[in-house]
């Protein structure tokens, strides 16, 4: 058998191989993650609030092909709708105190929780989570990844049923709780006293600041105590209760953003992984296709080289029913071609028409109402400063010093 006719006979078998291989390559749901709950309910004096930062959106695929349909108004959505998620996860496990969503950089957390979206396109999840309490301890930096397949979406009970990544979000819970428990009693309460004091050097740094010491190392330090009777502090104590107040209406407006982003969220990442895998399969074949056809005419060219005049002419027909054959072949492959232009402008309509709105939030403070507006960052920083007169209009004493 001629060379060019072996070779044109592998690759038609590579090719077919490399077909079958491809629709069995799929992204498999992970076994699930059973979530850890506490055997018997913890001590109140036991329990640290967690208070879980708005997430970081992270950047958008270089690649044009995994970027397809992603945009920065879906990453900044999904930058609160996770941490939510995320919440609810870890009140279910028991082992926490109030565990809230809070915008970044909040001062006065007993265990603050971080994320960053490494990368979320409805298949893939990938969340880096760092974790550290009051303290300023590290307790981890992780990475976490999970891949669904096209049909998990069909799978899930929703709206306000299984999130499809939920064995990751279980996964995170698990750490964090494993964590909480390696922590003994005296740890526990420094953390609780550390993160009241650092609460009040927000809010007072001349007054209480003095009660910390931190390190090189980004570690608080406790020195001391106020009195138990002190009245400045028992002032910024009451104060913190309205912060807590502030937050849980906070969570309110976070809950509804989740809520209302449900649905259309489950849909968008649905609809996109269907089309990614639509998209993927008429490459395929289109690539099938074409280097099908080429194969077809390269052993056409082999027939036609074979043996004498008269074989030739006996082989004549074969070959000419190859090369249309293979040029069909070709000529369907680049159609197939078309056809993910169509898929790519549908999953970019998809991510088009996906965004999330900031909403104004009111507050009452001593009697004066106050619309708080901007991005969730902005509410809570003016919040901060009404805190800040509140203290300076009880007290007397302005606490802010530059």
């Amino acid at each position: 058998m001629p060379v060019l006719l072996r070779i044109s006979i592998l690759l038609l078998m590579t090719v077919l191989a490399t077909g079958c291989a491809s629709s069995l390559i799929q992204g498999e749901r992970p076994g699930p993650e059973p979530l850890n709950r506490v055997s018997a309910e913890l001590a109140e004096d036991q329990l640290l609030d967690v208070w879980i930062e708005l997430f970081d959106a992270g950047e958008l695929p270089q690649d044009d092909e995994e970027a397809m349909g992603l945009s920065m108004d879906i990453r900044e959505a999904e930058s609160r709708f996770i941490p939510v998620y995320l919440r609810d996860t870890m009140e279910k496990t028991g082992f926490w105190g109030a565990v809230r969503v809070v915008p970044q950089s909040t001062e006065g957390a007993e265990v603050t929780v971080r994320g960053k979206i490494l990368a979320s396109d409805g298949e893939s999840l990938v969340l880096e989570i760092t974790a550290l309490d009051a303290t300023g301890r590290r307790w981890f930096v992780r990475t976490y990844e999970s891949r669904v397949p096209e049909g998990a979406y069909r799978l899930a009970v929703a709206p306000g049923g299984e999130e499809v990544f939920d064995s990751l979000y279980n996964t995170i819970a698990n750490d964090l709780s494993r964590y909480r428990t390696s922590l003994g009693d005296p740890e526990v309460r420094n953390i609780r006293q550390v993160a009241e004091l650092r609460f009040a050097a927000d809010l007072a740094p001349s007054a209480f600041s003095e009660y910390l010491r931190r390190g090189d190392d980004g570690r608080f330090e406790l020195l001391r105590l106020p009195a138990v009777d002190d009245p400045m502090y028992r002032r910024v104590q009451r104060i913190r209760e309205r912060d807590f107040l502030l937050v849980d209406t906070l969570n309110g407006h976070y809950n509804n953003f989740y809520r209302e982003m449900e649905m259309p969220y489950d849909e968008w990442r649905e609809a996109r992984v269907a089309e990614v895998a639509a998209l993927r399969r008429v490459k395929r074949e289109a690539t099938t296709r074409k280097v099908l056809g080429f194969a077809a005419i390269a052993g056409a060219i082999a027939i036609g080289a074979m043996g004498n005049r008269q074989s030739r002419v006996r082989t004549s027909t074969l070959r000419d029913v190859m090369v249309l054959g293979g040029a069909y072949a070709i000529k369907t492959g680049f159609d197939k071609d078309s056809e993910t232009t169509i898929h790519r402008d549908a999953i970019e309509e998809l991510g088009a028409s996906f965004a999330s709105e900031s909403r104004p939030l009111v507050v009452e403070v001593e009697g004066e109402t106050h619309e708080l507006t901007g991005s969730a960052e902005v509410q809570y920083a003016k919040w901060r400063e009404l805190l800040r007169t509140i203290h300076a209009s009880e007290t007397g004493f302005v606490g802010v010093v530059d």
